[in-house]
């Protein structure tokens, strides 16, 4: 395998995004605002351009990639990138958002699959669609996870020996990248549903695409993003069991209320990161292993974060409601 097919995608991803990502910065914008809210952490309107950076850079690193997405995964991210960026300028009906996230989330069911196998696999990528959106609420956090993530599909794509497919998913890694100089607290401007939408779309996508490819389990891409995917999904649970709204903006999960107890964003970014790297070695470590080591070491690192989410939860109590 040359290293050049794997270096020049994302070498070309990573100087695009970086030039759109400076550009971007020094344009003044009026509209597409992100204005605090009830979700916010931030206390300024603060510019939600910086996933149209993310996307050229990948447009520039598949252009270079011996692999290509299928015309279905491409239109469906353009749909997705489309109708996030009209919602981040204009702000758009939730049902609106939602058909889109179906009808591009039907794009990827697998040829010849049932009708069960379809449904589930469109709830799911819907699902991971969400789930990236909503953890995009804190400095460095979803671009962080989007270097990690992607770079852990290239790494264990390479080492399996489809160089298309990891120069691929590297060139999301490095637009990634790119967009995080920026983006790192303090940041000067936010991805927006332009960046999180279509990246929970990618890491659906690629982690389908991966098994279909023989290159992992089904498993190995919720283990990759485990934690996004234990916070938004665990919240949610969390915020229906209470009665809550949960449909409403809020700042109720875990990275946020870290933010909230003091830690601020970078601190709680760096712990982020090493969560991260930690699921994305793991990932890499247990794949070609046998069953029986997949799911005692994936237990074990979900134990883990079960016990993270659950040590913040009770310091968040104590906070709130502390002892008499």
């Amino acid at each position: 395998m040359s290293l050049t097919c794997l270096a020049a995608p994302a070498a070309a991803a990573f100087l695009i995004g970086a030039a759109v990502a400076a550009l971007l910065s020094r344009v003044p914008v009026s509209v597409g605002l992100d204005q605090p809210n009830d979700r916010s952490l931030h206390t300024r309107p603060v510019p939600r351009t910086g996933g149209l950076a993310i996307l050229a850079g990948l447009g520039a690193g598949l252009a270079l990639a011996d692999w290509m997405p299928s015309a279905a995964i491409l239109g469906a991210l353009a749909l997705l990138a489309a109708i996030s960026f009209l919602d981040d300028l204009r702000g758009l009906p939730v049902a609106v958002r939602l058909a889109c996230h179906f009808a591009a989330a039907a794009a990827l069911s697998m040829p010849g699959s049932g009708v069960a196998t379809i449904v589930g696999l469109t709830l799911v990528i819907v699902w991971a669609i969400n789930a990236y959106n909503f953890m995009d609420g804190s400095d460095g956090m979803a671009g962080g996870m989007a270097v990690s993530g992607f770079a852990a599909y290239g790494w264990i794509a390479a080492a399996a020996g489809d160089a298309g497919f990891a120069a691929a998913s590297l060139s999301v890694a490095a637009a990634a990248a790119a967009f995080l100089l920026f983006n790192f607290h303090p940041a000067r401007f936010f991805m927006g549903d332009v960046g999180s939408v279509p990246l929970g779309f990618l890491a659906a996508a690629f982690g389908l695409g991966g098994w279909e490819r023989g290159l992992w389990s089904p498993w190995l891409p919720l283990l990759v993003f485990s934690p996004f995917l234990a916070d938004a999904t665990v919240t949610l649970v969390r915020r229906i069991l209470s009665g809550e709204r949960f449909w409403q903006a809020h700042h109720d999960h875990y990275y946020q209320r870290l933010v909230r107890m003091g830690w601020g964003h970078r601190r709680t970014a760096l712990v982020a990161y090493a969560l991260m790297l930690g699921a994305a070695a793991i990932a890499a470590a247990l794949s070609g292993r046998g069953e029986a080591i997949q799911a005692l070491a994936a237990a074990g690192w979900f134990a883990l974060l079960a016990a993270a989410m659950g040590a913040v939860e009770l310091r968040w109590r104590r906070r709130a409601f502390p002892p008499l």
